[in-house]
């Protein structure tokens, strides 16, 4: 006897992403971060750890899809608590400080080892064809959001 996995639909992603999305909620609430800081933390990252205001606004605002003046609400708050900067440099840019570093690293490293646990003895091929499937959905959500 066989059986059939049931077709994933967007209640299957999305529960599964709340649930993950929990789990990470509590490690940033351990460290006094909220998740839209930790990914404007993550954007300065990515972006070799400085990056122009603007960028990082619009960057943000597309990953989180909401509005650009909740973003910028978020670079304040880090700003206020000094772990983003204005990069010397560039008075347009802003950077990490050492603390908004360490916050990153210990969070990600912590959010990692839940990834292990998740994703623990799922077949590589599976996480392959997933990971396909979810950027294909992702492509073209974001595609009738921009209206094409």
């Amino acid at each position: 006897m066989t059986t059939t996995a049931p077709a994933v639909n967007g209640r299957d992603i999305a529960l599964a992403h709340y649930a993950g999305r929990a789990l990470l909620e509590g490690v940033l609430a351990r460290h006094g971060a909220t998740f839209h800081q930790s990914v404007t933390l993550r954007a300065v990252v990515v972006a070799g750890e400085s990056i122009g205001r603007d960028e990082l606004v619009r960057d943000v605002t597309g990953s989180l899809k909401t509005d650009e003046s909740v973003v910028r609400g978020v670079v304040e708050e880090l700003v206020a608590a000094k772990l983003l900067e204005q990069d010397p440099a560039e008075a347009s840019r802003t950077r990490l400080t050492d603390a908004g570093r360490e916050l990153h690293e210990t969070t990600a490293a912590e959010a990692a080892e839940i990834s292990v646990r998740l994703y623990a003895g799922i077949p590589a091929e599976d996480l392959a064809i997933a990971g396909r499937v979810l950027a294909l959905v992702t492509g073209r959500a974001n595609a009738e959001l921009a209206g094409t």
